[in-house]
C-alpha cells in the first residue's frame, strides 16, 4: 500500500500544478470595480444615505424619550412584562458611554432586515411556485450559509472600501437564506384543498398568493424574518472589523486591547438590542390572524 501510495502522489498527483482559484476570483473582484465603478457608487450612496439618515433619526430625541419610545413598541407588540424589560435594558445602555452606537447598531441592522427581507420574501415565492426555481436557489442559499462570515467580507471590502456599505451589504448576504427558505416552506405547507377552493371560485393565481397563500404563511414567514434579525445583528458585529462603526467596532476594539469594561458593556447591549428585536418580532408574529385562530383552536 505504501508503494501505491508514493507511486500515486509522484507520477499522478504532484505533477499536478495548483487551481489558481483564488488568483481568478482576485481578478474578477479587481475587474468588477474597474468595469463597473459607477454602479458600486451608487450602491455606496445608496447604502450610506439610509444608514445615516436612520442613525440622525434614532438619535435625534433624547435618550430618556427613545427610551419610553422602545417600551412603547415592546407593550404595543407583547405587553406591559416586555415594556418594563426593554425599559429597564434601553437604561441600562443609556447609562453606559454606548448609546450612541447602540443606535448606529441598531440602524445598520434595520437598514440590512429591511433590504434582505425586500430580496427574500419574492425569491422564496419563486421558488415555492417553480420547483426549478427552487432547485436552482437550494445549493446557492447552502453555499450562502455554510461560507465562513469572515470570507464575505474580503470581496466586498474591494469593491466598496471600509466603512459602513461593506457591513451592510456583507450583512444583506449572511442573513438572507432564513428568510428564502422560510417563506417558501411556509407557502408549500399552505392547505392545497385552501387554494384549489380559491381557484374554484375564480381567484386568479396573483389574487389566490396575495390573498390566500401568504396570509396563511405569514407566522412561518414571520419566523423567517427573525431569524433574518438575529443573523444581522451576529454579522453587524463581525463588521466592526471593517469600519463598520457601532458596537462591533467597540467589541473589536476591546479585543484588540483586551479591555474587560468595553467589551462587557458592549456586549450586554447587543443582548439588550437582541431581546428588544426577538420579542417584538414574536409578539407581532402573535397578533397575526392565524397565529389568533391556531391559539383559539387550542
Amino acid at each position: 500500500m505504501q508503494y501505491i501510495r508514493d507511486w500515486l502522489w509522484t507520477y499522478v498527483w504532484k505533477p499536478l500544478p495548483d487551481m489558481p482559484l483564488g488568483a481568478w476570483t482576485d481578478e474578477l473582484i479587481r475587474w468588477l470595480r474597474l468595469a463597473w465603478a459607477p454602479l458600486f457608487d451608487g450602491v455606496e450612496t445608496f447604502l450610506e444615505s439610509l444608514y445615516f439618515a436612520l442613525a440622525d433619526a434614532l438619535l435625534w430625541l433624547p435618550s430618556g424619550l427613545m427610551i419610553l419610545v422602545f417600551a412603547a413598541i415592546a407593550f404595543v407588540a407583547k405587553g406591559w412584562r416586555l415594556a418594563a424589560v426593554v425599559g429597564v435594558g434601553m437604561f441600562v445602555v443609556a447609562w453606559t458611554p454606548y448609546w450612541d452606537n447602540t443606535m448606529a447598531t441598531l440602524a445598520m441592522v434595520v437598514v440590512a432586515t429591511v433590504l434582505a427581507t425586500v430580496l427574500a420574501i419574492p425569491i422564496g415565492i419563486l421558488a415555492s411556485e417553480n420547483r426549478a426555481a427552487s432547485a436552482v436557489m437550494r445549493p446557492v442559499l447552502d453555499f450562502m450559509q455554510t461560507l465562513p462570515a469572515f470570507v464575505y467580507l474580503l470581496p466586498v471590502v474591494m469593491l466598496f472600501g471600509v466603512g459602513e456599505t461593506p457591513g451592510i451589504i456583507a450583512t444583506i448576504i449572511f442573513c438572507m437564506p432564513p428568510g428564502v427558505r422560510l417563506t417558501e416552506l411556509g407557502l408549500r405547507q399552505v392547505d392545497r384543498e385552501v387554494v384549489e377552493a380559491a381557484q374554484a371560485f375564480g381567484s386568479s393565481p396573483a389574487r389566490t398568493l396575495l390573498r390566500v397563500k401568504l396570509p396563511l404563511a405569514l407566522p412561518t414567514v414571520m419566523a423567517g424574518l427573525n431569524q433574518v434579525i438575529m443573523l444581522a445583528l451576529s454579522m453587524v458585529v463581525i463588521a466592526g472589523m471593517v469600519g463598520g462603526g457601532g458596537l462591533g467596532e467597540d467589541i473589536v476594539s476591546a479585543l484588540g486591547r483586551v479591555d474587560i469594561a468595553k467589551g462587557f458593556n458592549a456586549g450586554i447591549a447587543v443582548v439588550i438590542l437582541a431581546i428588544f428585536l426577538d420579542r417584538v418580532m414574536q409578539g407581532l408574529a402573535d397578533r397575526t390572524p392565524v397565529a389568533k385562530a391556531a391559539r383559539l383552536a387550542h
